[in-house]
């Protein structure tokens, strides 16, 4: 099995990081190296990432000057050393096995590029309602008009190249752009496995909310294009602690 990169992009995740992080040491699948990158946090996300170095040794941590959800990947993948990229958010949380799963499915399928599901065991019905519908969203469109969930995503060094990264200059739906892109090139598709990771954004947003704004970004993109001016004024890590 191959070795891996694993890009976790942070901003004031101090209460999250450790639990990502936790998870990764405790992986089936060790032969990976862990760069996370963050945008200039204003709490402890660094230090306490930092102090995972003893059970992950090759993690690095690197702080940046300026905010970009987009830059932050690009940045980590430009530092990662392995082939195979893994795109991760600070609020994931993974089964011991889905390093060893992910990797086994890559290969088998022969896919440079591969989304995952949101899984939501233990959340409210409503989350696992909201959750549902997104999925059945993301499997329907892989095979058209492909659209991703950028908290966890795959892809290779090779086509991250040649896509020339993120789209820094998008304001929503850089991570649906990136594997849109990817599929004219590559196939893409969505490993039949899940990721867990905080609802506080379906809690703050409303199920409603944060659904209508996604139909409506990607509607907007299909027949509009990328949306690179912030038409629909969305923050990176405008997210409120809960």
């Amino acid at each position: 099995m191959k070795p891996l990169s694993i890009v976790v992009i942070t901003l004031n995740e101090e209460k999250r990081i450790g639990r990502l992080l936790e998870g990764l040491s405790k992986q089936t699948h060790q032969d990976f190296e862990v760069i996370v990158i963050d945008s200039n946090s204003e709490d402890a996300t660094c230090e306490v990432a930092q102090a995972y170095q003893a059970s992950i040794p090759e993690l690095t941590v690197h702080k940046m000057e300026k905010r970009g959800v987009s830059l932050g990947r690009n940045t980590g993948a430009s530092l990662a050393k392995h082939e195979r990229l893994l795109f991760l958010d600070a609020d994931v949380c993974l089964k011991p096995d889905f390093l060893a799963t992910a990797m086994t499915q890559l290969s088998a399928k022969k896919l440079e590029v591969a989304g995952v599901y949101m899984g939501s065991k233990g959340l409210p019905m409503a989350h696992r309602l909201g959750y549902g519908m997104f999925n059945i969203g993301l499997f329907l469109t892989q095979y058209t008009f492909p659209t991703a969930v950028g908290a966890c995503i795959f892809s290779t060094k090779r086509a991250h190249e040649e896509l020339q990264g993120f789209d820094e200059h998008i304001t929503l739906c850089e991570d649906c752009d990136y594997v849109k892109r990817a599929s004219q090139t590559w196939r893409f598709r969505f490993l039949p496995i899940t990721f867990e990771f905080d609802p506080r954004r379906l809690d703050q947003d409303g199920l409603f909310k944060m659904g209508a704004t996604y139909l409506k970004a990607n509607i907007r993109r299909f027949f509009f294009g990328e949306m690179r001016n912030n038409e629909m004024e969305y923050k990176f890590g405008h997210y409120s602690e809960q």
